[in-house]
């Protein structure tokens, strides 16, 4: 793990922002595209109002999420809305955009297809993640209905995940997908969840998530 200290939040969010748009760059210097993958939640709008005017040729980036909420895309809590609104606007929007959700009752119900478009781009390109107070990342939550399944070696490329800290069902990435992604980035802001973080070091995957992650991250962290 490299963790990265930032004097504020401001200066973090623009410096990460140029760092992630220099690494799609680079890939896309190498290949016919590249994969993009992102959390939802309130910390990476910052984020994503600064690359989606970035000069970087978006037609050939493919933007998914991490993991959804299970509810439909006009919905205020839906990850699919933030990314429509904050992330593919401006240049941004030429990106063509991996969805995780479809209109069901269930992720169960759309799980197949979802999968079949997400394996393609596989090992994804460039992943930003979060990190709750809980040391969650992704939908893997402590204590997830299905968090054991989602953490192993072979686990499928999505995973539905109900948890009792998710109001809703979620879909999401599993284990091997994130730990494959080429380049790595875990977003983290005050002292909770630096708190956290440190916690998370000492204990294991089924415990605290995200610490399977940790080897080979970059780690950006600002007080506030």
């Amino acid at each position: 793990m490299n963790l990265i200290e930032y004097p504020d939040a401001e200066m973090m969010m623009i410096d990460l922002a140029q760092t992630l748009v220099g690494e799609l760059n680079t890939c896309l210097m190498k290949h016919d595209w590249a994969s993009f993958a992102v959390p939802g939640g309130t910390t990476p709008g910052p984020i994503f109002d600064v690359m989606c005017a970035a000069d970087l040729d978006w037609e050939r980036v493919h933007v998914m999420l991490t993991d959804e909420r299970w509810v439909p895309e006009d919905d205020a809590r839906s990850n699919t809305r933030l990314l429509r609104e904050r992330l593919l606007v401006e240049r941004a929007a030429k990106a063509q955009y991996v969805p995780l959700y479809a209109d069901a009752p269930q992720p169960e119900d759309k799980l197949e297809g979802l999968t079949k478009a997400i394996a393609p781009e596989l090992p994804i390109s460039v992943m930003l993640l979060g990190m709750g107070a809980d040391m969650h990342t992704a939908s893997l939550f402590p204590g997830a209905d299905r968090l054991a399944d989602g953490l192993a070696e072979d686990a499928p490329i999505l995973l539905p995940m109900r948890a009792d800290g998710a109001p809703e069902p979620r879909i999401t990435l599993t284990m091997p997908v994130l730990k494959g992604a080429m380049s790595r980035h875990l977003v983290i802001t005050g002292a909770d969840k630096r708190e956290a973080l440190e916690r998370a070091k000492g204990l294991s995957p089924l415990e605290a998530p995200v610490a399977a992650i940790l080897p080979g991250t970059t780690v950006h962290w600002a007080e506030s």
